[in-house]
Order: structure tokens, then C-alpha cells, then sequence
């Protein structure tokens, strides 16, 4: 099979397994997609992962591509607070959380990390849908922030929460505190309550 026929098979996807392609082709001839690779037409994303490489300019393929290599997982933590424009600071790491185990990968569109968290507290993302096709899980700002105290407990004190450096506009007139609260309660932590209002409090929020 020649390049440009399995281009017009796959490229609508942008990426995809071999597992994918073998039921496509049983026979389908595993060594085509190392030279590929070796030709720069397709990149590995992981063990049995591929990309196009002509998709590398497109910035937010990155984020598609974290959804697609670990399912079920959604875009939180750092990526999606930087998305929103909650932290200041620029993010060139893809944070994720999964029910799966705890674990990270790197190619040539970026560093993706998933964090591990129990099924119940699988909730609060929206689906957000690319131009070119295809579509990811983002959580909503509120569920990043709740996902960020749970998986990093160390953050306990007034003093800690201000080091987050949260835009304190975003806090004082987007922040929906209803909705934090509720995921709070949704999650049955206790301890991640507590952390939430001291966060609250630290952002001058009641």
C-alpha cells in the first residue's frame, strides 16, 4: 500500500492505533509506517500511536491528541487553568486526569502527563470540538480547580493558596462559586472542602 492511499483513509482522523488499522487491513504491513515515520510523514505518539506530521502546526491538535491517547481522560489542572487565563503562566505540558493508572508520554507535539483519580470523581468537563474534525474533554474552570487541591493536598494555607497566583479579577467576577461548591460536595472529600474555603477566603471570596 502506497502513502497517499492510507493518508486519504486516516488523515480525517489525524491520529490513530495500529490496532485501528489492523482491523482496516488485517494484513496490513506494519513496517509501511516505519518508513513513514523515518520519512517524517507520520510521528509516534506512543507504543502504537500515530500522528500525521503535517498536523504539528496545528496548536490545538496537541490537546486532541491527549484525549485520544488515554481514554477515558479530560484536559485539567495547569493546561486548563492556563486555557482560561486563571494562571499566568504559559503551559507547555498537557495535564490530564484519567481513571486509569498514573502515567505520562512525550513526542514531538508535547509532554502529556494523566493523573489518576477515582471514577466518582470523573465529572465536570465540557466537550470542545476542533475545526479540522474531531473532538476533546476539557474541565470547566471550577472542576480544574478542585482537581488541582485534591491531587496536590500540599496546597493548605492562605499563604499557599496566593502562590497559585489565580487572576484575582477572574476569582472575585467569573468564578462560579455555586458550581465549586457543588463539586466539592460531589467529590465526598472532605479535606478538599476545607482546602477550598481557605482558598476562598485567601482570594478575599465568601
Amino acid at each position: 500500500m502506497g502513502y497517499l492511499e492510507f493518508r486519504e483513509q486516516w488523515f480525517p482522523l489525524g491520529c490513530f492505533s495500529m490496532n485501528e488499522v489492523r482491523a482496516w487491513r488485517r494484513n496490513f504491513d506494519r513496517t509501511s509506517v516505519t518508513r513513514w515515520v523515518s520519512k517524517g510523514y507520520l510521528v509516534r505518539l506512543r507504543q502504537g500511536w500515530y500522528a500525521f506530521g503535517e498536523l504539528l502546526k496545528e496548536a490545538e491538535f496537541s490537546r486532541y491528541i491527549a484525549y485520544k491517547m488515554c481514554q477515558p481522560s479530560y484536559i485539567s489542572l495547569h493546561c486548563a487553568l492556563s486555557f482560561y487565563g486563571i494562571i499566568p503562566e504559559a503551559v507547555t505540558q498537557v495535564t490530564s486526569v484519567t481513571t486509569k493508572r498514573t502515567t505520562s508520554y512525550s513526542n514531538a507535539f508535547g509532554d502529556y502527563t494523566y493523573q489518576s483519580v477515582k471514577p466518582e470523581l470523573f465529572y465536570g468537563y465540557r466537550q470542545y470540538g476542533l475545526q479540522r474534525g474531531g473532538s476533546y474533554l476539557l474541565a470547566e474552570p471550577e472542576k480544574a480547580i478542585v482537581d488541582l487541591l485534591y491531587l496536590y493536598p500540599q496546597y493548605e494555607s492562605e499563604e499557599d493558596m496566593r502562590e497559585l497566583r489565580f487572576d484575582e479579577w477572574w476569582m472575585s467576577e467569573e468564578l462560579d462559586k455555586e458550581r465549586l461548591r457543588r463539586y466539592v460536595e460531589q467529590s465526598g472529600v472532605k479535606s478538599l472542602e476545607k482546602r477550598v474555603e481557605v482558598l476562598l477566603k485567601s482570594y478575599g471570596i465568601k
